[in-house]
């Protein structure tokens, strides 16, 4: 499966969309890219005069690279046809702010993938290669054709 197929599967649009490419990916992990649009809904009111990101969509941009894409890499093998995902746990800690028009970049590493868990070992950087934000994030993949 290359990356175009797996953004073509995911389940968002903008403007709750955070994934712009996929810069590589294998069984045990993901690198991929996403730059904050200056124009994001968000910025308006956090906060007033001086936009910053809010922690919930870096942890959410984590979650659709490092956990979302990733999974539908991984159960491409199982030939699941269409899959959703339930974040389950994470635990991110921040350390630098992201502003409007960064990139960053997030990388993921599997821990374990078993019993339609997944769980990864998450750090964003920003261009200059300093962490944003690290830590873990998990989620269940639940298979569509089940229900």
């Amino acid at each position: 499966m290359n990356s175009q197929e797996i953004l073509n599967q995911l389940p968002y649009s903008e403007p709750f969309l955070f994934v712009d490419e996929i810069i590589s990916i294998s069984a045990e992990g993901i690198n991929g890219e996403y730059t904050f649009k200056g124009d994001a809904y968000f910025y308006a009111g956090h906060f007033k005069n001086n936009p910053v990101t809010p922690g919930v969509i870096l942890t959410e941009c984590m979650a659709q690279i490092g956990l979302v894409c990733f999974g539908i890499f991984l159960i491409n093998e199982e030939q699941i046809e269409r899959v959703n995902f339930a974040l389950s746990n994470t635990e991110i800690d921040f350390y630098i702010p992201v502003f409007p028009e960064e990139k960053v970049k997030v990388i993921s590493e599997k821990i374990y993938f078993r019993f339609n868990k997944l769980k990864c070992k998450v750090k964003m950087l920003n261009a200059k290669d300093e962490i944003v934000a690290k830590g873990t994030i998990s989620g269940m993949i639940i298979n569509n054709n089940q229900q």
